[in-house]
C-alpha cells in the first residue's frame, strides 16, 4: 500500500519525468468551480505517487470518508483521466471536487484488481460506487454424507458438511418446494441425526410415504444408498436417465404383479414430474447458466437474475443497486457483477444483457476459482438470448412495478407528515413497540420505513436489561429502549452525506401507545439532547376499533384522523408492522429459552460432544446425574471433558 502524501502550495515546483503521462492542459473553463480545480490540484499531487501496475485507487474526501473506489490495468493512467478541468459528467465532477487525498494499492494483476475492488466496495460502500445492496446468501440443497443414512436437507452460509451441494436456488421458497417433491420422489429423510438415532418406530413421514424409513430398518443400507445416488443424479440433470430407470422398474413390477411396489414408483416419477413442471421456463440446450438482464428507467436500475441448473430454472431474484442516474446499464452491471460473484459461486455459462467492460477479466476469476472454464458473455442469438430477454422482459417489469409501490409510498409520506403538522416530508420514520410474557423475555423494537417502503435492513430489537423495572413496566421499557437509541445517535458524528441516500437519524419517531408512551419517548429525548426528530404516539380506539385511534404529537392537542384518511391507514399500516417485529421477535426469544439446553451452558463442549453425551445418556437431566467414571465412557468425550461436565453440574447442585 502507498498511501500519497497530502499535497503542498509547492507541489508542482518540480517536474516528474513522468509528467508526460499526464493528459494535455485543457484551457481552463471560465465557469468551472474552484472546488474542481482544488480537487484537480489534489489528484494531480497524489497522481506522482500512482504505480504502473494493475491496482485500486480510493478517493478520500476531507472528513475521511472514502467517496469512490476504483480498479485499473494501470493506476497511473486512470488516476490521470481525472486530472482534466472540464469535460467530467456532473458525478464525476463532484467527486473530483471532494477529493482530498488519495490512497494506492498494487496487485499483480486486472484479475486481482477486480476482486480488492469488490471487496472494498462491500466494506466501505463509497457513495460514488455501483452498490450492491441486498447481499444475503442464496439457500442450497444439501445431500449430507456425514451419516450412514444420508439426509437430504436445505443449506445455507459456508459449506462445512461432508456431502453434494446443489444450487443456488434464489429463494427459500424455491428450494422448500423442492424438498418437499424431492422426499415424496427418492424418499430421503430429513431428520437430524440425534431424532434418527432415537427412533424406535418409523415417523410419520414414513407414514405419508416422505422417507423411505432407514431409521427402524424399514430400508436396507444398501437400497437407501440407491435412493441417494439417484437424487444426486438428478439433481446434477441425469433427470431423464432416472426417470427412464424408475419407469422400467416400475413396468417390471406390474409384469411381476407386485402392483403395490408399481404404485410407489408411479408415485415416485409423478413427483419428479411435478418438480420439472413447476420450474417455469426451462432451457432445451442449456444445462447450467446464470442469466443477468439489468433494465433502466427514471434513473433507477433493476438488475434481474435468473438461475439455471440440470437444465432446470431454480428461481430468479431482483436487486435495485445504487448507482447514479447519468450510468448505462453496462457501466451498473459490471461492478454489481463483481460484488456479486465475490460472495457466491457462479455457473460455467454467465449471460449478460448488455456487454461490460471487464467481462473478460471476470471470466478469468471465475474460470481460477471454479476451475473450469467460465464463460461471460451477452448472447446474439437463439436460445441463449431467448433467456436473457425474459429476463430482460421480467427486469422491466419488476422495476416498474417498484417506481409505482415508490411514487405511492412517496404520496404516504407526505400525507403522514401533512397529517402530523411537520414542516417537511419525513424520509425516514422509525416506529416503536414492546412485547414481553408477564414481564419476562421483555424486548423492545423498532423497524423503519421510507420511501423505498419497509427497509428492513435497518430493523432493530433491544433486550431490556434495566433489572429495577416492574415486569410489565411498559412506560420504563420503552424510556429504556428510547435512551439507548438516541444515545447511539447522540455519538453519531453529522457527515456530509449524499442527500439521495437513505438517512441514517429518523425524522419521525411514532410510538404504538398513549399519553403515557407519549410522555416517555419525549422525556428520553429531552435527556438524550436530541433535537430535530419529530415524535407521535397512537392510541387504539375504544375496543381497540380500528379508525379511532387517537394520536399524540408535541405542540398539538390529542387528534383523530377522519376514518378513510389515507395517512390513518399508512399509520395503522405501520403499527402493524411493528407489532409483527416485535411479537416475532419475542417469540422466537421465549422458544429459545423454552428449549434451552443445560448442556449449552458448559464452555469447552460444543455440539459433537453435546451430541455424543445425549446418545449416551438420553436426556440432560441424565447428563446431570452421572458419574465421573461413566461420562468418561462416552466415545469422543476425553477425561478432561467429563470432568468439566461433572464439576459444573456438581457446582450446580
Amino acid at each position: 500500500m502507498t498511501p500519497a502524501d497530502t499535497p503542498t502550495d509547492d507541489a508542482f515546483d518540480e517536474v516528474s519525468e513522468d509528467e508526460s503521462d499526464l493528459p494535455p492542459e485543457d484551457p481552463v473553463p471560465d465557469q468551472t468551480p474552484e472546488s474542481v480545480k482544488r480537487g484537480v490540484a489534489v489528484i494531480k499531487a497524489h497522481w506522482k505517487h500512482a504505480p504502473n501496475t494493475p491496482g485500486v485507487y480510493r478517493m478520500i474526501d476531507a472528513a475521511g470518508e472514502v467517496l469512490y473506489v476504483g480498479k485499473a490495468k494501470n493506476v497511473r493512467k486512470r488516476v490521470a483521466s481525472y486530472t482534466r478541468l472540464a469535460g467530467h459528467v456532473n458525478r464525476i465532477a463532484r467527486m473530483i471536487s471532494q477529493t482530498a487525498s488519495m490512497v494506492f494499492i498494487s496487485v499483480e494483476t486486472e484479475t486481482e484488481a477486480l476482486l480488492l475492488e469488490a471487496n472494498l466496495i462491500k466494506q466501505l460502500k463509497p457513495r460514488f460506487n455501483v452498490l450492491m445492496r441486498d447481499d444475503k446468501s442464496f439457500p442450497y440443497i444439501l445431500i449430507a454424507r456425514d451419516h450412514a443414512s444420508p439426509q437430504i436437507t436445505k443449506h445455507r452460509g459456508a459449506r462445512g458438511r461432508k456431502g453434494e451441494y446443489f444450487g443456488p436456488f434464489a429463494s427459500v421458497w424455491a428450494v422448500n418446494r423442492a424438498l418437499n417433491a424431492l422426499q415424496r420422489a427418492f424418499l430421503l429423510r430429513s431428520c437430524t441425526d440425534s431424532f434418527f438415532e432415537n427412533r424406535t418406530r418409523p415417523c410419520l413421514l414414513y407414514q405419508i410415504k416422505r422417507c423411505a424409513g432407514p431409521c427402524t430398518g424399514e430400508i436396507s443400507h444398501e437400497d437407501y444408498d440407491v435412493l441417494a445416488q439417484e437424487a444426486c443424479d438428478f439433481l446434477s440433470g441425469k433427470s431423464t436417465a432416472v426417470r427412464e430407470a424408475l419407469a422400467r422398474d416400475m413396468t417390471d413390477a406390474a409384469e411381476r404383479l407386485e402392483f403395490e411396489r408399481a404404485a410407489r414408483l408411479r408415485d415416485r416419477i409423478s413427483a419428479l414430474s411435478a418438480i420439472q413442471g413447476a420450474q417455469g421456463v426451462n432451457p432445451r440446450s442449456v444445462e447450467e447458466a446464470d442469466v443477468f438482464a439489468t433494465h433502466k428507467d427514471a434513473g433507477r436500475f433493476c438488475i434481474e437474475a435468473f438461475f439455471f441448473r440440470a437444465f432446470q430454472n431454480w428461481g430468479n431474484r431482483s436487486y435495485f443497486p445504487r448507482a447514479d442516474a447519468s450510468l448505462t446499464e453496462s457501466e451498473v452491471l459490471g461492478p454489481f457483477l463483481a460484488q456479486f460473484y465475490g460472495e457466491h459461486p457462479s455457473a460455467r455459462l454467465v449471460l449478460l444483457s448488455h456487454e461490460i467492460e471487464d467481462g473478460e477479466v471476470l471470466g478469468d476469476f471465475l474460470s481460477a476459482r471454479l476451475k473450469k472454464r467460465v464463460e461471460v458473455y451477452a448472447p446474439k442469438r437463439g436460445e441463449k438470448r431467448e433467456l436473457v430477454e425474459a429476463a430482460q422482459n421480467n427486469a422491466r417489469q419488476t422495476l416498474g412495478r417498484k417506481l409505482a409501490e415508490d411514487a405511492s409510498q412517496a404520496r404516504l409520506l407526505i400525507a403522514l407528515g401533512q397529517a402530523l403538522g411537520m414542516e417537511k416530508t419525513p424520509r425516514r420514520v422509525e416506529i416503536y413497540d414492546n412485547s414481553h410474557t408477564g414481564g419476562s423475555q421483555a424486548i423492545g423494537a423498532f423497524v423503519v420505513a421510507g420511501p423505498s417502503g419497509f427497509m428492513k435492513a435497518h430493523y432493530r430489537t433491544f433486550n431490556i436489561k434495566n433489572e429495577e423495572l416492574t415486569p410489565g413496566d411498559d412506560y420504563g421499557m420503552m424510556r429504556e429502549v428510547l435512551a439507548r437509541r438516541f444515545a447511539r445517535m447522540a455519538k453519531e458524528p453529522e457527515k456530509d452525506v449524499d442527500p439521495e441516500a437513505f438517512p441514517a437519524k429518523p425524522d419521525l419517531l411514532l410510538i404504538d401507545g398513549g399519553r403515557g408512551q407519549f410522555d416517555a419517548a419525549r422525556g428520553a429525548m429531552i435527556d438524550s439532547r436530541v433535537e430535530g426528530v419529530t415524535v407521535a404516539s397512537v392510541a387504539k380506539g375504544r375496543d381497540r376499533e380500528a379508525g379511532r385511534e387517537t394520536i399524540f404529537v408535541d405542540g398539538k392537542e390529542p387528534f383523530r384522523l377522519p376514518p378513510h384518511d389515507p395517512a390513518l391507514y399508512f399509520i395503522q399500516r405501520l403499527r402493524d408492522e411493528a407489532h409483527r417485529f416485535a411479537i416475532g421477535t419475542h417469540r422466537a426469544r421465549r422458544k429459545k429459552e423454552f428449549t434451552k439446553n443445560p448442556l449449552d451452558e458448559i464452555a469447552g463442549v460444543g455440539p459433537s460432544r453435546k451430541r455424543a453425551l445425549l446418545l449416551a445418556f438420553g436426556t440432560a437431566k441424565a447428563v446431570s446425574g452421572a458419574a465421573l467414571s461413566d461420562l468418561e465412557k462416552v466415545p469422543g468425550v476425553n477425561k478432561a471433558t467429563a470432568k468439566l461436565v461433572y464439576e459444573h453440574f456438581q457446582r450446580g447442585e
